[in-house]
């Protein structure tokens, strides 16, 4: 099904196929008095999306949540983002509970002994409380990311969330993404050159033998364990 939606500047319809520009410049002039925000864990996607949105020089929100688990990386790469883009306003909604409260809780090493629950506590339970303040959601998604966002659509409706999802790079390729972040020197974290396809926890993130920055796989997430996804896109824990 075809989106049927116009442009109140232009008067160009988005659908499927639309540019991206065209579509991230719609998204910020339709949506402009909704409450906006792109989610984030700084991969290499989020990155470019993040750089795309910040060209129109217009003010926006990115969120990310810290696991208080993230490699020291991550946190560089944050910094850089937050130092490159002042008009990006950049809010932690992770969790309070501290690692040591979590070991209290439910056992040491979580993650070894209960990886659902243990993205239950650090991710999905703080974005469930982020997108309840939110209308419209972008993302970073690909569709040939993983078999179960083969279908994803640009702009489409989340029922988990309840609320409207924008992925303006869903039909965009990891090569492309790299591309584009040579292009127009955009910061990306360091461990992508190391063999990290995607990086996530540090007790459940591994590097990919032979893995290059233009590469995509999820194969170096929870090795040895049936378990690709954290649950925070309706894919199932």
């Amino acid at each position: 099904m075809e989106l049927n939606v116009v442009s109140k500047t232009s008067g160009d319809r988005i659908h499927e196929d639309s540019p991206t520009p065209d579509l991230i410049g719609w998204t910020m002039d339709h949506f402009k008095n909704q409450r906006l925000a792109m989610t984030t864990s700084f991969g290499m996607e989020g990155c470019a999306l993040i750089d795309m949105f910040a060209s129109l020089g217009k003010p926006f929100t990115v969120v990310y949540l810290d696991t208080m688990f993230f490699f020291p990386e991550t946190y560089t790469l944050r910094d850089e983002m937050v130092t490159r883009y002042p008009h990006v306003e950049f809010v932690n909604r992770g969790t309070s509970l501290t690692p040591e409260e979590q070991a209290k809780q439910h056992g040491e090493e979580l993650w070894k002994t209960n990886p659902d629950l243990c993205c239950k506590l650090r991710k999905v339970e703080p974005m469930h409380q982020t997108l309840l303040e939110i209308d419209v959601w972008v993302t970073a998604l690909r569709r040939s990311q993983s078999i179960t966002r083969a279908n994803l659509r640009v702009i489409e409706w989340d029922w988990q969330y309840q609320l409207l999802k924008v992925s303006p790079l869903a039909k965009w390729e990891r090569s492309e993404i790299w591309s584009y972040i040579q292009e127009h020197k955009v910061p990306y974290n360091k461990l992508h050159e190391e063999g990290y396809p995607t990086v996530g926890c540090t007790h459940c993130t591994t590097p990919v033998e032979g893995s290059k920055p233009g590469d995509y796989s999820r194969s170096g997430r929870w090795k040895e364990l049936n378990k690709t996804e954290c649950g925070l896109h309706g894919d199932g824990i």
